[in-house]
Order: C-alpha cells, then structure tokens, then sequence
C-alpha cells in the first residue's frame, strides 16, 4: 500500500474516531471501533476504485496515443513511398516525373498521366513495384498523351 493511501486511511480513521466519542460508547447499537473499522473498510475501497480508475484511464490513454502514432507512421510510410516512387520515375529517361502524378494510400499506389509508349507506361509500374511497402500499383497512365 502506498504511503498517501495509508494517509488517507489513517486520516479518515481518526475524523471517525473524533467524530464518534470514545471506543467504548454505543451509538445505534455500533460501536465506535466498528464505525472507525467501517469507515476504514469504506476508504480502502474507495482507495482501490480510485486507483482501477485511474490504471483504466492510463491504459485508454496509452491505447490512444499507439493509435494516432501509428496513423502518423503510416502517413510518412505513404510519402515516403510516393518520394520515392517520384525519383525513381525522374531516373528514367522517357518517362516525366513532372506529368506523371503519384498517389499513394495504404502502400497502394496510383499513376496518372501521361506515357509517351506502353513499354514506358510498363516500366512506371515495375519501378513503382520496385519500391519497398508498395503493396500495388494502380497504373492509369495514357500512352500518347502529354
């Protein structure tokens, strides 16, 4: 038990006995030890609700804060990929990484744009695969266009 529960305890334990007279006197046929005992029994339980309570909202706070870290991660896992799916496209010397536009959800990639031939509208969908935490590749790339 930790040193402010046993405070709090031994405070509520003596209010009662103040409160109540000496040990020896009966009132409503309790004496004052049973009601300083009760009062005693009332306050470690408080004591324990009070600290499930606040060990459930550590937990629910905990469990919020792993959430909105993985979002977050998951956010900088999707512009890492469309970066690098990005440069990946500017190496290659007939594809346009300034007309081609990436998107990226969830590890799910999406061309659009256009491919001046289908094996450069190919090649953009190996290079995108390429990339690691691709998980596919939408290619909607016009060949001709642009």
């Amino acid at each position: 038990m930790k040193p402010i529960q046993k405070s709090l305890i031994a405070t509520s334990a003596l209010a009662a006995l103040l409160a109540l007279g000496a040990c020896g006197q009966k009132q409503d046929d309790t004496t004052v030890g049973q009601k300083v005992d009760s009062a005693v029994t009332r306050t470690e339980q408080a004591a324990a609700e009070a600290k499930t309570d606040a060990t459930n909202a550590a937990q629910d706070a905990k469990a919020a804060i792993t959430n909105t870290g993985e979002k977050i991660a998951d956010k900088l896992d999707d512009a890492t990929i469309t970066a690098e799916v990005n440069a990946g496209l500017a190496k290659d010397a007939t594809l346009s990484a300034l007309k081609i536009n990436v998107d990226t959800r969830d590890g799910r990639v999406t061309l659009r744009g256009p491919a001046p031939s289908a094996d450069a509208r190919d090649r953009a969908t190996q290079i995108a695969k390429a990339v690691k935490g691709v998980s596919a590749v939408d290619n909607q790339l016009t060949v001709g266009a642009g």
